[in-house]
């Protein structure tokens, strides 16, 4: 089951430095995330996000794949399997993009978007669904990041481990 945890930073690009750092311990395997979004709050207080998955690409090429396998089946049964390759090539990478363009995967933007309209302007705030991570390995890494827990599935003490880790890094050191 995935964990929801979302932070809220001071600094308008702090989240996006964390979302950098939290994909760097996914390549070491450290964790699992399924889904995170960066939100931003301008200086006029206009929510900004920025997904982590562009959906429109993924679903253009997932469509471009299967539709050039359909249409060279199907150019095949017309001895013109090479047209029928790029016509279907071509309708299935159309109607991937409007199909990944139209799905919500991961988060719910809606509550994204509610919970971004509370955070102060000119700060931004990280959304993370996380599948599986390695506890003392991700919060050693992610120690005096300064944030805010806003929400969390997690339990309240893993949510306290958290909020010890976002907060002084000296008072983690001496925990640690």
């Amino acid at each position: 089951m995935s964990e929801l945890i979302v932070v809220g930073f001071d600094a308008m690009d702090e989240a996006d430095k964390v979302l950098l750092k939290l994909n760097t311990l996914k390549k070491e395997y450290l964790v699992d995330l399924e889904d995170a979004v960066v939100v931003v709050r301008d200086e006029g207080g206009k929510v900004h996000l920025k997904q982590s998955l562009n959906l429109t690409a993924v679903g253009a090429t997932s469509g471009l794949l299967s539709g050039s396998l359909w249409g060279g089946l199907v150019g095949l049964l017309f001895l013109n399997p090479l047209a029928g390759f790029a016509i279907g090539g071509l309708v299935g990478a159309g109607t991937g993009a409007i199909s990944g363009s139209l799905a919500d995967y991961g988060i719910d933007d809606e509550f994204i978007k509610s919970l971004g309209g509370t955070i102060p302007n000119s700060s931004s705030a990280l959304f993370v669904l996380v599948r599986k991570a390695q506890p003392e390995k991700v919060l050693a890494e992610l120690h005096g990041l300064r944030g805010r827990v806003l929400k969390t599935s997690l339990s309240p003490e893993q949510e306290e481990r958290l909020r010890k880790a976002l907060s002084d890094s000296s008072s983690t050191a001496a925990s640690a």
